[in-house]
């Protein structure tokens, strides 16, 4: 939200309100507060009227900086809030009073309040400024009866800034007006479906605010060398959070807000789905599965979307008879075929469901301040929503979940929970405004702590669409609804690349495009694309994403990477494990994995599938691609191909082949199986081993399906010498040599090989 006209100037109607001088400052432990008044004057006179705010430092752990400003204490809190532990209190240092400053520090970050006048306060890392709240930079706007708080936080030359959740448009938000408030609003349109206020910067740090409801961010945009944000009110609340490097950053911050569940191992393979509006029925799917197996196409999930019901009876969780007759025999055989089943669901009850009256009489669906049950005639007639603030209310649902269960079910698709009015009343009294975003939290929540209960740890996952601050914590999502475009093939990847820069770890997309249907050429870069993506899902909307629907080619391209996504599940789960355990996105920006080279800065039509491996899809009808290699000597994964790194490339590429490289000093582990994503991953292992430079000490850990180690290998090499060793598992393994120093595989079932270059 812009307050102000160029320098001199402010918006129609707004009067601001400047804190301006400290009054006063306590320094007490593990916290420090300055009483800052909007008079520039400390005379008697002047402290008999004016304004006042509170401005308090704490720290919940180290290297992160609570920043709350109050005006008027009195106010009532509502919910909801962010999922944020109250308990959490690192130690901190409080010094005051020491050159006009008072200095409150956590481990390597310091927040300096200038006691000054005018008063401004700093954040440094050590004696460096990372960013700084300039005089007038935080204040009460006041703007047709309606007050707001403002904070502008500084950007040096250069700096930019990342993340806000998953966003459509340039990966750098420089520039940007954001406001983080869910809505359905497809894929090529500023509005998301997962809103973050959370920011990252390229100078080593990043911001939360602390507020579910609407904040309104202005990059770069109203004033070019600042962050401002600002949320209707008169109290702010935001978290400083210092790295140095942004998957440092992303570390701190998911310990404070949360980090991914580790999804089961079959997740990881392809997903085919009936689509939307398609015509299905028991034949229909047995059709398109039996089609699968007959072209040798590895099928691991089966989703069965929205028409699983019956129209107008959404979501009543009955499968329709006439299509389905017998649902527990179907998804018997179905599961005797090694598939797993999700079906779709949404948290909206229409009023032609069973459910519906159900609802309405228990008290479980939203009310308005009537008393009547919120319906309206959108997606389904007269829909109600369930109100997960009400513990008997998201009991009832998850019941009916259960059920589904103990069908076959096995993961949910929880579609929606954008569309969440602010005229209603909640069981719990929580605010409106700030439930609109945070509604999808408690609904995924919901479903996931019930597939835990079932499936155990890492047996749960989830398919879903909207998502907030948290909600990392329950994968898997996907990016919504995209287009059957190559222009809607770039900006779902740059969505993903957003998501994962806001402490989301797993991110999947529609295949081909959602709407209208793929050429073929599309649809065939698309899996590429798709099936080196987190997760992998054939989806659309009024056709089946099958391939033979497109061309025979495209069954050869979709079982070409769908067999080489299952040989690179050991290094792939890996890197989910690392997103569990310190938070890095599996799909990561060439920013976030190469942040101290500018030339990474913008790039966002390529990126890094885990620590290694270089992906750059092709998003050309004319089947060409130009991508930037960091610095380093690269192997081409497909072709062997080495190059030096540091440069562009613009290349030419056919329907199986796709600019993937492996970075140097990279123990990459390949598995013997091609068919499935959840196997023993150390069985038969083959270590590939990309130029590794001399005096390098390499290790990698290979996991098992349940996330422990299964084995761990240790490279070292000395001048001409490869000394591996692999501990934690026996029988057969390979050592194969790409890139500069290829050589034939070396086999051996002893636990060490030793090889000459």
């Amino acid at each position: 939200m812009k307050f102000h006209k160029g320098n001199w100037q402010l918006q129609a109607n707004v009067t601001p309100l400047y804190p301006v001088r400290v009054h006063d400052v306590e320094a007490g432990k593990d916290e420090l507060v300055a009483y800052l008044s909007n008079s520039p004057s400390g005379s008697r006179e002047h402290l008999i009227s004016g304004a006042l705010v509170t401005l308090r430092f704490t720290s919940p752990i180290p290297g992160v900086i609570r920043v709350q400003a109050q005006h008027h204490k009195g106010r009532r809190h509502l919910g909801p809030d962010f999922d944020i532990d109250p308990a959490l209190k690192a130690p901190a240092t409080v010094s005051g009073h020491d050159e006009n400053a008072a200095c409150f520090t956590s481990g390597p970050l310091t927040a300096r309040l200038n006691e000054t006048v005018p008063t401004g306060f700093d954040f440094l890392a050590g004696q460096e400024v990372v960013t700084r709240s300039l005089p007038k930079a935080l204040a009460l706007m006041n703007q047709d009866d309606t007050t707001y708080i403002r904070q502008c936080l500084s950007l040096g030359v250069g700096e930019t800034i990342y993340g806000l959740g998953e966003r459509f448009g340039p990966l750098a938000k420089n520039g940007q007006a954001v406001d983080t408030w869910n809505e359905d609003g497809g894929t090529s349109y500023e509005l998301a479906y997962k809103n973050v206020p959370f920011y990252l910067s390229s100078r080593g740090y990043g911001v939360l605010v602390n507020h579910p409801e609407r904040v309104s961010f202005e990059v770069a945009s109203e004033n070019v060398n600042c962050v401002q944000f600002s949320v209707e009110g008169h109290s702010l609340d935001y978290y400083v959070i210092y790295g140095p490097t942004p998957a440092e950053v992303l570390e701190r911050y998911t310990a404070l807000t949360g980090r991914p569940a580790l999804p089961p191992a079959w997740s990881f393979g392809l997903w085919l789905t009936t689509s939307f509006t398609t015509s299905y029925d028991e034949k229909t799917v047995t059709a398109n599965i039996q089609g699968m197996a007959d072209r040798q196409i590895p099928l691991h999930v089966f989703h069965f979307d929205c028409f699983w019901m019956r129209g107008y009876h959404w979501c009543d969780f009955e499968w329709d008879p006439e299509c389905f007759p017998n649902p527990t025999e179907m998804l018997k055989r179905l599961k005797d075929r090694g598939l797993k089943i999700c079906v779709w669901i949404n948290p909206y009850i229409g009023e032609r469901s069973a459910l519906f009256e159900e609802g309405q009489r228990n008290g479980y669906l939203l009310t308005r301040p009537s008393g009547d049950v919120f319906q309206v005639d959108d997606w389904q007639p007269g829909i109600g929503l369930v109100d997960f603030t009400n513990p008997a209310a998201a009991k009832w649902f998850t019941d009916k979940l259960d059920r589904l269960i103990d069908e076959g079910v096995d993961a949910f698709k929880t579609d929606f929970a954008e569309r969440i009015p602010t005229d209603v009343v909640y069981h719990d009294g929580s605010d409106p405004q700030r439930m609109h975003n945070f509604y999808t939290y408690l609904y995924n929540r919901t479903v996931f702590q019930l597939l835990e209960k079932r499936f155990g740890k890492n047996g749960a996952v989830v398919f879903a669409r909207s998502a907030t601050v948290g909600g990392q914590k329950f994968p898997v999502h996907w990016g919504g609804d995209n287009n059957a475009t190559f222009e809607s093939m770039a900006e779902s990847l740059r969505g993903g690349l957003s998501l994962g820069m806001s402490g989301f770890g797993f991110w999947s997309h529609d295949i081909g495009g959602f709407e209208n249907i793929a050429a073929p050429a599309l649809y065939k870069r698309w899996v590429a694309f798709g099936l080196l993506s987190s997760h992998s899902r054939l989806h659309g909307s009024g056709s089946s994403r099958v391939p033979w629907q497109f061309d025979d080619e495209s069954v050869d391209v979709l079982r070409f990477f769908t067999r080489q996504k299952c040989q690179l599940m050991p290094y792939l789960y890996q890197a989910a494990i690392a997103a569990a355990t310190v938070g890095t996105p599996v799909m990561r920006s060439m920013f976030l994995s190469f942040p101290a080279d500018p030339g990474c800065r913008y790039l966002d039509r390529q990126y890094m599938l885990g620590p290694s491996l270089l992906i750059a899809p092709v998003l050309s009808e004319k089947d060409e691609v130009e991508y930037y290699l960091p610095p380093g000597r690269w192997t081409n994964f497909l072709t062997d191909e080495t190059a030096a790194g540091g440069t562009w490339r613009r290349e030419t590429h056919g329907f199986l082949s796709i600019p993937m490289w492996v970075k140097e000093n990279t123990l990459l582990p390949i598995g013997a199986n091609a068919e499935r994503p959840d196997y023993e991953y150390a069985h038969d292992l083959t270590l590939h081993v990309f130029n590794v430079r001399e005096g390098a000490d390499l290790h990698v850990d290979v996991p098992d399906v349940q996330g422990k180690t299964a084995a761990s290998f240790h490279c070292v090499r000395t001048g001409k010498t490869l000394r591996i060793t692999r501990q934690g598992s026996a029988g057969s393994w390979s050592v194969c040599l790409r890139g500069v120093d290829a050589k034939p595989a070396v086999s051996t079932q002893s636990n060490e090989i030793t090889i000459e270059l």
